[in-house]
C-alpha cells in the first residue's frame, strides 16, 4: 500500500480531511515564500545582495540602516561641495598612524552590531547633531582624551590603564576631515592599544552619498 494521493486515494483524503490539510499547509508556505519575495522586491537598493537592512542598537532604542531606494536620488549642499580650503580641510592619508586598520562601510556596519566594539563620532557636538551614522556615540577630537573611560580604560597614576579597551572605529566629516586622525593619534599617545582602533576614513561624506541611514544627534 502507497501513500500517494492521486486518483481514488485522493478522493478518499478529502474526504477524511487528510487532503484538505495537507492544501491548506502548501497553501500557507506559498504564500510566505509570496510574502518573502515581495520583501525582497521592494529592496530597489540594498546595502549588499543580500542584506536589504540592518538593525542596530542605538541610545534611543533599535534603529533599521538601509539605504534610500530612490535611485534617481542624489546628495546637495554642503555634503556635494569637492573644494574646501586646504589648510584647514585637507585630504587625509589613509593611514592616520601606524597599526591603525582603516574600514569601509561595510565593516563599520559590522562593527554596529557588535556589543563588543563601539563606533565614535569624533566631530564636534555641533557637527553631530545636524546627523550622524546610528549607533554611534559623540566624543569630540578636542576631548577624547578625556573620555577614554567610556571606551573600556581605567584611570591610573600615569593616565590611562587601557589593557581591556574596546574595539572602537572612528570617523568625522569624510576624507578631507581631520579631526578623527587627530583623535586616533591623541589616543594612542595616551596608551590605548593602536591594534583595537578602526578609522573609518570615509565619513559623513561617503555614508550620505551612499544614501545610508542617517539620524540626528539627540
Amino acid at each position: 500500500m502507497t501513500d500517494d494521493l492521486s486518483g481514488s486515494n485522493l478522493a478518499v483524503s478529502f474526504r477524511t480531511g487528510t487532503g484538505k490539510n495537507i492544501m491548506r499547509t502548501l497553501a500557507f508556505t506559498f504564500g510566505l515564500l509570496l510574502g518573502a519575495g515581495a520583501a525582497v522586491a521592494d529592496t530597489v537598493v540594498g546595502i549588499t545582495s543580500d542584506m536589504p537592512s540592518v538593525m542596530v542598537e542605538t541610545q534611543n532604542g533599535p534603529v533599521e540602516i538601509a539605504r534610500i531606494q530612490d535611485t534617481a536620488n542624489e546628495i546637495a549642499g554642503e555634503w556635494a561641495q569637492t573644494s574646501r580650503p586646504c589648510p584647514n580641510f585637507c585630504i587625509q592619508p589613509m593611514t592616520p598612524a601606524a597599526g591603525i586598520v582603516t574600514i569601509g562601510e561595510l565593516e563599520l556596519i559590522e562593527m554596529l552590531t557588535d556589543p563588543d566594539a563601539m563606533v565614535v563620532d569624533s566631530r564636534t557636538s555641533d557637527w553631530f547633531q545636524g546627523g550622524t551614522i546610528p549607533g554611534a556615540i559623540n566624543i569630540p577630537y578636542t576631548y577624547v582624551v578625556d573620555e577614554l573611560g567610556q571606551l573600556g580604560c581605567e584611570p591610573d597614576f600615569d593616565g590611562w590603564d587601557c589593557t581591556d579597551a574596546k574595539r572602537v572605529a572612528l570617523f568625522c566629516n569624510g576624507i578631507w576631515c581631520g579631526q578623527s586622525p587627530t583623535a586616533i593619534r591623541n589616543m594612542i599617545e595616551a596608551g590605548y592599544p593602536a591594534d583595537r582602533i578602526f578609522y573609518y576614513r570615509g565619513g559623513m561624506q561617503v555614508w550620505r552619498l551612499l544614501g545610508l541611514t542617517v539620524t540626528d544627534g539627540s
